[in-house]
Formats: C-alpha cells, structure tokens, sequence
C-alpha cells in the first residue's frame, strides 16, 4: 500500500498526466478521482478499476487520503490547494500554480502556518531534450551560454471551447499561463532570475479571447538572454531549443513525446529526442538523456518520507508568475520591466 492519493480533475492534465504517474510510481496508491463529467467517470474507472469516484472537492476530503493532487482550471487551484492544505493533507498543484503571484504567496503562507508540503507539478524539467540541455551547460559543451531559444509553436487555426481559451481574468487563461509557464520555468531553471522582462502578447485566430501568439525575451542576471515563443496558429515551426554559447550551439526540433505515448497508454518514459551539437556545419547528432516524467512523483515520494527536497520547491513557481506578470504589463505598455 502507497501513500493514498485523491486526483481533482479528470481533463487532459488529470488523465494524461497526473493519473497514469501517480499510478506507475512506487509508493502511490491513485485512490480517489473527483470529476463530475459522466463520461470521464467512466474512463476513471475503466483506467483505474477500483478508484473511487466522488463527486465533489468536499466528499474528496472526508475519505482517508495522504496526498492531494490539484488537476482542474485554473481558476480553482487556489481554493481547492488551501482546503486540501486546511485538511492538512501535501498537495501538487498543475501549473500554473495560481492566476496570480499574490495567490501563490498566500498558499505558500497557509502551507507554512499549517506545515503541510506543497510543490508545483513542472512536468517539462523532465522533457528528454531539456534534461539534455541542463547537462550539456553543465558541462560546459557550449563554452559561456549567451542567448537561450525556446519554442512551443502549434497549428490549432480554430479556437477551442475550453476554458484555456476563456477571456475572464479569474481564468488565467491564454499562452503564457498555459506553455509560458513551461517556458518561463525552463529558462530560469537554466539561467537564474532576470533583471528585465520584455513581452509582445497577440491575439491571432478569429474570436479568440486570450493571448495566441506569444513572445517574451528575459534578460538574466548572469547576462544570459532568453528568447521565448508561443503560438497556437504558427503554419511553420521553427526549433525547438536553439542555445548559443561562445565556443559551439545545439539546436534541437520536435516535441519531447513522453505526451504523447502517456496519452496512448505506451511506456512513457526513457524516450528521449535528438540534437545537433557543434559549430556552424561543424556538428554531431547528440541523442537526448531519456524523458523521466515519473521522476516527479518518485522524488515527491522520497520528501514525503523526509528524504530530500521537493521536486519543485513552490517559491520557483511564486518568482515565475512574477515574471509572466512583468511579460503581461509589458505587452500592455509597451515598455522593458525591470524586476
């Protein structure tokens, strides 16, 4: 018997991400699933025979959990985060944590008042090809990093309707909550916090609400730039990462697939994407590391035990919606925001 976790949320983030994880890591029992569509009960269930399938937030916290995971809109993170952290149960919350850096801290207030642990699930750490880039600037395989280039850029010319595409504030929808909070997370994991945001927020496809088209550059502290896209109506893509150094460059194309063979039901992890390394036309293919998503649960697993830190500590997760707030005023003034 593992820690018996209660899953909030049975959309996309819920069934693809969150249950299949919880369910392969040793450790973790997937215990609970709360959602109220018919249909995703039924998957529930079929995935996960056995699961019990309450159909409110408040019946979730009256069965004997040891852990809650935060799989819903955004706009319901913050008040499902603090009742599970009320009911003194450690809680993961999807990304982004909360609409606002002013909601996080007040998680993060609540959690320590109460001492329960809480961590933000920032799968993309674990992406083949960002594990890859960690190690080769570790390494020094580039020489000084000088520009970092990140890219999500899809073809999707029709807007969806999901709340992801909502307009509300309390929403938090758009592409910078969304992937920016991917991309903003990588390029400070890699490179620190930034002394200056600048952003250009567009809305693209007809009727939609919330920002499509996305660009966010970041200047580091350690002099390093980030140059950052998002785009949901992109007809062409361009690299995946491009990272310049002073001595080489690796460049890398596609999406990291652990999404895709969990969606399928296949092994998801030690899937690993492939790159260029080298100078100019001077280059060697460079095979990823594997993609490890289930390292965010086995690592959760351990600190719940006392033995280590948090996969994410959430204090990363407050400064990276300062930054997505700094790239929001700056896209609506105009101007470079200095933090």
């Amino acid at each position: 018997m593992g820690l018996r976790t209660g899953l909030l949320g049975y959309g996309i983030a819920g069934r693809v991400f969150h249950a299949p994880l919880i369910a392969a890591t040793s450790g973790l029992e997937l215990s609970a699933v709360v959602t109220a569509d018919p249909v995703r009960r039924e998957q529930a269930l079929a995935a996960h025979p056995g699961v019990d399938l309450p159909h409110t937030a408040e019946e979730l916290f009256a069965l004997d959990l040891d852990l809650v995971v935060v799989a819903t809109p955004n706009r319901t993170h913050v008040p499902l985060a603090l009742a599970a952290i009320e009911a003194g149960l450690p809680v993961v919350v999807d990304k982004p944590f909360a609409p606002t850096s002013a909601d996080a801290r007040r998680v993060l207030q609540a959690a320590r008042y109460r001492s329960v642990p809480v961590t933000v699930f920032q799968n993309r750490r674990w992406d083949s090809d960002f594990r890859t880039i960690r190690s080769l600037v570790a390494d020094g395989a580039l020489g000084a990093v000088t520009r970092f280039e990140s890219r999500f850029e899809r073809w999707v010319p029709e807007v969806w309707d999901n709340w992801r595409e909502f307009g509300a504030a309390e929403e938090a929808g758009g592409l910078l909550y969304d992937l920016g909070a991917h991309l903003v997370d990588q390029a400070l994991e890699l490179f620190g916090p930034v002394s200056s945001v600048y952003a250009e927020l567009d809305l693209r496809r007809p009727g939609v609400e919330v920002d499509d088209d996305v660009f966010v550059a970041l200047t580091h502290l350690n002099g390093v730039r980030s140059h950052l896209w998002a785009g949901s109506a992109a007809p062409h893509h361009g690299p995946r990462f491009r990272v310049l150094g002073t001595t080489g460059a690796y460049v890398s194309h596609g999406l990291d697939r652990q999404e895709d063979a969990l969606s399928s039901g296949k092994p998801f992890d030690d899937l690993s994407t492939s790159g260029e390394l080298g100078l100019l036309t001077d280059v060697q293919e460079v095979v990823g590391l594997p993609g490890a998503y289930s390292e965010f649960y086995r690592l959760l697993v351990a600190a719940l035990a006392g033995d280590g830190p948090l996969p994410v500590e959430p204090e990363s997760a407050v400064y990276a919606l300062e930054v997505i707030e700094a790239a929001f005023t700056s896209a609506r003034t105009g101007q470079v925001v200095s933090l």
